[in-house]
């Protein structure tokens, strides 16, 4: 009966099926367990932890006869080596520079540094490309390039070619702050909508944009400057939706 748990040499398809959304469950609440950032930034010790995982745990999926508790128990132990290991680098700064690297000055005031481009392995296309990715083609506006701990090439342009701000113009920009969607696919998010009106302030809001009810807006959101954005719902999504509704 539980076999799609200890495993059989001739496990039955249903059985890898049931696997297949435990494993997938028992992950996902793995890496809430662990966080955003180990999803984020591939420093080595992550990238560890997610080859020895995905080995550990992708196994039983391929071999019906592995029982499931094994592979479960040790996949648990890692990501808790892992997660304090994270702790530790946190608090611990020296402890840190073992577990992540250090970032690596590639450009500084405007001059490449060959040793460390060697130091780190990146050839001249590479960094040529990734300062294209950065907008910053010329190197001649590039004032420092900077290998973070992640791989990611990060650019500092000198200061007469970088962006004008409305600090640098004397000028005092009204408040955005993070949007709250009110609607979201012709649906009203009652709970971000008590924070701000009614329901009667949200449709007048969406006649003053040419939209008479809420069904028909796909998204809405407003900004803590009280700027409102509104999408209209495209017709074609309506279409679709109606016909899987009828």
């Amino acid at each position: 009966m539980f076999e799609f748990w200890t495993g059989a040499e001739d496990l039955p398809v249903y059985a890898f099926t049931i696997r297949a959304f435990i494993v997938y469950v028992y992950i996902f609440i793995m890496i809430k367990v662990l966080g955003q950032r180990s999803m984020v930034a591939i420093n080595p010790i992550d990238f560890l932890f997610a080859v020895i995982i995905g080995d550990v745990v992708g196994e039983p999926l391929a071999d019906g006869s592995i029982d499931l508790a094994g592979p479960f128990a040790a996949a648990a132990v890692i990501a808790g080596l892992h997660l304090f290991l994270s702790y530790i680098s946190l608090k611990t700064p020296r402890f840190r520079r073992v577990i992540e690297d250090e970032p690596i000055i590639l450009i500084e005031k405007g001059k490449i540094l060959h040793k460390e481009l060697t130091k780190a392995k990146i050839t001249v296309e590479s960094l040529l490309m990734d300062m294209r990715l950065q907008d910053a083609s010329d190197l001649n506006e590039v004032d420092y390039a900077v290998l973070e701990s992640n791989g990611q090439i990060s650019v500092i342009k000198k200061p007469q070619f970088q962006s004008l701000t409305p600090n640098d113009m004397q000028q005092q920009p009204p408040l955005k702050g993070y949007p709250t969607v009110l609607i979201q696919d012709g649906k009203i998010v009652k709970p971000n909508l008590k924070k701000v009106g009614t329901k009667g302030w949200l449709e007048e809001q969406l006649q003053k944009h040419g939209i008479n009810h809420h069904s028909d807006c796909f998204l809405m959101t407003m900004d803590e400057g009280g700027q409102i954005y509104v999408s209209q719902m495209n017709k074609r999504q309506e279409n679709i939706k109606n016909e899987i509704f009828n």
